[in-house]
């Protein structure tokens, strides 16, 4: 090593201690919590994912919630799940502990969990936004605001700028719009690229295999389905062994950093929901969303939500009269499914033959080559297109 590098170490140790001065985090470490009880595999497969954590990483505490046992790691005793819960809320409150990994919690509405896999295609980290909780009761919003606490929890687990990719589902392309016009109002991130070949931000099931995004955003009922097959489809279901678990609960305002497993989850699985959970609060995960919230709130993230997701009062249905047939060679893509009748309705109103189809990359409009263009514009300024 020559003396430039040795100096750059030596600078990078010192860096390091006057953060964790200034911080007054410098000598500690975090203690995050686990609550025992209510495992389909039994207080011993709890005990020894606290015991596995302990060996395999040493820059946090365990503190155990639960019944005694044969354990040297520090227990808190609780005699029922709910007990446990009660005790966990107050260690949390009180700063006893800064984290806790549990298997169920009831978040308030706002509140979801991001989890964390390893995707089997390329064995890489991938955060699925989210996997529990309920963001909001409108499936558009809900996954928009997954989106934002995917990103703050993906930076408070190291990734200086997460790429963000929208699984193919019912509204994914409206939240797209919706997110483009925060980009476009100055709430930066970066959009993933699909690694099929027409690329784009909303990703197939080929990117879940493969991990394209750092951020998969989705609803919290599919992203559910997600962390159980990733971590359990070498185990038949019953034991969850890969990944990180279910993740903390992120909302605007939540205080309380709590991470979920679920109750068949194994201990190589708990371990390492414990260390997410570690690393979570020692960079301080809650803050960091609060952060995130606060620049897209900047950008107009409520009245954008609400403009675009506005329950419209039922109507006659409009008779539209199609216009003459033509051969339809030309497809548009980005209309979410849930809209794709309306766009062909809007065209024909414009005297645009359009059909409706569903191509590789999700629901298309079919329109004459000669009309491409045209039809672009008008889906475009009818609020259909990004």
């Amino acid at each position: 090593m020559d003396n430039i590098q040795a100096n750059k170490m030596i600078a990078e140790v010192f860096n390091e201690i006057a953060d964790g001065i200034k911080s007054g985090s410098f000598g500690k470490k975090v203690k995050i919590g686990l609550t025992i009880l209510g495992s389909e595999h039994g207080i011993e497969e709890m005990v020894k994912a606290a015991e596995m954590a302990q060996k395999k990483f040493n820059d946090f505490d365990i503190v155990l919630i639960g019944p005694k046992n044969s354990s040297s790691i520090n227990t808190v005793e609780a005699n029922t799940p709910e007990e446990g819960h009660q005790i966990m809320v107050k260690l949390l409150e009180s700063g006893e502990i800064q984290g806790c990994v549990t298997q169920h919690f009831d978040f308030p509405i706002g509140v979801s969990t991001v989890g964390k896999v390893v995707t089997p295609g390329r064995g890489k980290e991938m955060f699925i936004a989210t996997t529990t909780g309920t963001s909001s009761t409108n499936r558009v919003a809900g996954m928009v605001i997954n989106a934002i606490s995917g990103i703050a929890t993906a930076k408070a687990n190291g990734i200086e700028n997460p790429k963000v990719g929208i699984l193919n589902l019912d509204g994914a392309r409206k939240v797209e719009r919706i997110l483009n016009e925060l980009k476009d109002n100055g709430y930066e991130f970066d959009y993933a690229d699909s690694l099929r070949a027409d690329g784009g931000a909303v990703m197939r099931g080929n990117d879940l295999l493969a991990g394209t995004p750092d951020v998969m955003v989705c609803d919290s009922l599919t992203g559910n389905l997600l962390i159980k097959i990733f971590s359990s489809f070498t185990t038949g279901g019953d034991y969850e062994t890969a990944g990180a678990g279910y993740g903390p609960g992120i909302g605007e305002n939540y205080n309380k950093l709590i991470n979920i497993v679920s109750r068949a989850s194994g201990a190589p699985l708990i371990s390492e929901a414990l260390r997410y959970c570690a690393v979570s609060a020692k960079n301080n995960v809650l803050k960091t969303a609060k952060i995130e919230f606060e620049k897209a709130n900047k950008a107009g993230l409520k009245d954008i939500i609400a403009k675009n997701t506005i329950d419209k009062a039922p109507e006659q249905a409009e008779e539209v009269k199609i216009p003459p047939k033509k051969v339809v060679t030309a497809d548009i893509t980005g209309i979410d499914i849930l809209e794709l009748e309306n766009a062909c309705k809007t065209l024909w109103k414009s005297e645009i033959y359009s059909e409706s189809g569903m191509g590789c990359t999700g629901p298309i409009v079919l329109v004459n080559t000669d009309d491409l263009n045209s039809a672009r514009t008008i889906l475009k300024n009818s609020g259909f297109l990004s």
